[in-house]
């Protein structure tokens, strides 16, 4: 069975975990936060006005 992870930091200890999305009550296995930050890709992205 593929199981499907996320990178998340941790927004009170700052440290970045690997966590399967599929699972509720996710909790930082640094510090036991459970307060969550979803590491987004540094790309441009590009608008075309109308």
């Amino acid at each position: 069975m593929m199981v499907d992870t996320t990178d998340y930091k941790c927004a009170v200890c700052g440290k970045t975990l690997e966590m399967d999305i599929g699972i509720m009550g996710l909790q930082c296995r640094n510090c036991g936060s459970k307060i969550f930050v979803k590491k987004r890709p540094s790309i441009k992205k590009t608008i075309k006005a109308v």
